[in-house]
């Protein structure tokens, strides 16, 4: 499997940080608020606004517990701050136009997300072997009267053994990780659209 990249460039911030591929889902949903409002709300989304989110990831998890975590997150506190602070580091945030975080999903002699020491060291990581990189990114344009989110995924694993064991995951984990991030999305929309207009 070669890896893939936008033809015409790519000034986002997975542009940077994560240019090329071998696996990537995408979603958007059109919110009828301000640019300002959706970015906050994309900060604020709880586990519990996002349905089924506890179950599906429980399922993943194989019903064990984890360290707080996103597989296993806090209630109440905002899902993007607890993948910052346990399993991802947070790569890059243009408020209120992107904020993306990365974490090395496969490292040698360990298993599950290792967060990167800094966004530098995401970058590194692209040259190692046995490392595979994940990237997400929340992205907000203006369109019409409100504001189009596109949530991405995007996955490298420079290595071919890699890009096998992973593989497999993504087949496996694909339909619930989307129906998450699609979740995600309406959860933001809500929160943003609450009481605006």
């Amino acid at each position: 499997m070669r890896a893939r990249r936008l033809s015409a460039g790519d000034p986002t911030a997975l542009g940077r940080f994560l240019p090329a591929w071998h696996f990537r889902e995408v979603h958007s949903t059109l919110v009828r608020a301000s640019r300002e409002r959706v970015y906050r709300a994309v900060l604020d989304v709880t586990p519990e606004e996002i349905f089924l989110f506890r179950t599906l990831v429980a399922i993943r998890r194989m019903g064990r517990s984890f360290p707080p975590g996103i597989l296993d997150p806090p209630r109440g506190e905002p899902l993007l701050e607890i993948a910052a602070r346990t399993d991802f580091r947070l790569l890059e945030q243009r408020p209120p136009e992107e904020v993306a975080i990365g974490t090395l999903l496969v490292s040698p002699g360990r298993r599950g997300p290792t967060p990167p020491a800094s966004p530098l060291d995401f970058e590194a990581a692209a040259s190692r072997s046995g490392v595979a990189l994940a990237a997400m990114s929340f992205r907000l344009g203006a369109e019409g009267s409100g504001t189009r989110v596109t949530t991405e995924t995007r996955v490298f694993a420079p290595d071919r053994s890699v890009r096998l064991r992973f593989a497999f995951y993504w087949f496996v984990i694909r339909p619930g990780s989307g129906f998450i991030r699609r979740e995600w999305l309406r959860a933001i929309r809500r929160r943003a659209e609450r009481g605006s207009g």
